[in-house]
């Protein structure tokens, strides 16, 4: 029989006190799934975990509240998003790579204000409602405040690691000066540093879009500071011969040279690298964001991510803006090594699903500089967390509960989604706005922005209104 947690005015009741005890049937902690546990949450963190007549007797005046049928886990982390596309993620189906320069930079250079908090805002619900309670944003091109994106993810409530762009080069020419760059990337880090929900961020989009210089202030800025740098690396075969060309050097290779990878660095995609390159992150420290899905859509190439988590390499999982689907993510990051790397080698468990889940989780958070912060329910952590709904039936029976959260689990069965110990969603929608007032919004808007638009597709027509070439389109060079 399916068991619902009791509701009182149509919000569950005594989930949203400031302090809970709970007392879900199974918790995943980071050495796996476990039954009889129990987790105070309080002051918005996880205060104690441990066996359920331990930490209630420790208790005693909080009221234990039960979820049968419930698993707690962490919140999953996105290591790779881009939130202000999410007007246009539809278009990129079908499409050969490097859609950025037909599509994402045209589109995000008519955001402005407004319609950047729109398109963040709907992303970042989105992300919520996949089990998201952290996503890494990697910037944004438009011309609107950075302040938008922050806003809209302190509005919906999920915490965000936000790049600002540092580019200084924009198709091989100079574009900004590096002392410009560098203010403003002070700026930034100085604007968020004590955020309780944004963490600053700089982001350089991809290494031929800056100077060797730029390249190495940016990322030394933000070992100093103690931040994240961005970048999009060895994505695509084009841009790795481009950077052959222009540089003599591939973009994984040019990043070492000019010290700008170590453990700041925060690397997206990385699917075509040499075996000398992975000796470069290895060593280096550096951070890799796995996006299956955008190498499915949209790219050249798998990351070898299984040998990469076997050497070491610090791994997290990423969207990149395509679906924001925690559990289809991990589906999808086993099948792609399985598909890219396992059959040929006989490898019939690809890692497990214990793996997909830590990447998901605490090897995102690790990734996005958020280790101490996120992705495990442990003492002193945000008590950022999901329930998750087993009493259904393709969770049973059940056998390898974490195997089967790779495969079997969908985002429907995530019944509450907290950040910092509030509950921001339930049954995927908010408790303190109007979501279907922000999808009305959102719609009419996306509408007006991909009019104006100058995208070029190559397959398929754009969506009615729009007054482009549908097909066969050629594109010009746009800077990343």
């Amino acid at each position: 029989m399916h068991l619902s947690i009791p509701t009182k005015n149509g919000a569950p009741d005594g989930l949203r006190a400031p302090e809970m005890l709970l007392l879900p049937e199974w918790l995943l902690l980071p050495e796996g799934p476990v039954r009889e546990h129990a987790v105070v949450v309080s002051g918005g963190k996880f205060h104690a975990v441990g066996p359920a007549a331990e930490v209630a007797a420790a208790h005693p005046g909080l009221h234990a509240r039960r979820l049968p049928g419930r698993l707690m886990m962490p919140g999953f982390v996105d290591a790779h998003h881009h939130l202000t596309q999410s007007f246009g993620k539809a278009l990129a189906f079908g499409e050969p790579s490097e859609i950025y320069r037909r599509i994402w930079v045209p589109m995000e250079h008519c955001l402005d204000e407004r319609m950047l908090t729109l398109s963040s805002r709907l992303a970042a619900w989105e992300a919520l409602r996949g089990g998201f309670t952290t996503v890494c944003d990697a910037g944004t091109r438009s011309p609107g405040s950075v302040s938008a994106i922050a806003a809209a993810c302190r509005e919906v409530g999920l915490r965000c690691v936000l790049g600002l762009i540092c580019n200084d080069l924009a198709d091989g020419q100079p574009q900004r000066p590096r002392d410009a760059v560098m203010a403003a990337a002070e700026a930034h880090l100085a604007r968020w540093a004590s955020d309780a929900l944004v963490r600053p961020s700089l982001a350089i989009s991809v290494p031929e879009a800056a100077t060797d210089g730029t390249l190495h202030a940016v990322a030394a800025l933000c070992r100093e500071a103690g931040a994240m740098f961005q970048t999009h690396i060895n994505e695509h075969l084009a841009s790795v011969e481009r950077s052959l060309v222009q540089r003599r050097l591939r973009p994984l290779e040019l990043l070492a040279q000019v010290g700008a990878l170590g453990p700041q660095t925060l690397l997206a995609h990385a699917s075509l690298v040499t075996p000398g390159e992975l000796n470069l992150l290895r060593d280096s420290g550096a951070a890799v964001s796995y996006n299956p899905v955008a190498s499915q859509w949209k790219g050249n190439a798998v990351a070898p991510a299984l040998q990469m988590s076997a050497l070491g390499i610090r791994l997290g999982l990423g969207t990149d803006g395509t679906r924001s689907d925690a559990f289809r993510l991990m589906d999808a990051a086993e099948a792609a090594q399985r598909l890219s790397y396992g059959l040929a080698a006989g490898d019939s468990s690809c890692g497990g699903g214990a793996l997909w889940l830590a990447l998901a989780t605490a090897g995102g958070a690790n990734a996005a500089g958020l280790g101490a912060t996120t992705g495990r329910i442990a003492p002193g952590h945000c008590a950022d967390f999901l329930l998750v709904d087993l009493d259904v039936p393709e969770m049973l029976p059940s056998w390898d509960l974490s195997w089967e959260l790779v495969r079997l689990a969908n985002r429907s069965q995530i019944e509450a989604v907290f950040v910092a110990g509030d509950l921001r969603l339930w049954q995927g929608w908010p408790l303190d706005w109007d979501g279907a007032a922000l999808m009305a919004e959102a719609a009419e808007a996306a509408r007006a922005v991909i009019a104006q638009a100058p995208i070029q597709k190559v397959h398929g027509a754009l969506p009615a209104g729009g007054h482009h070439a549908p097909t066969l389109a050629v594109s010009p060079e746009v800077s990343r």
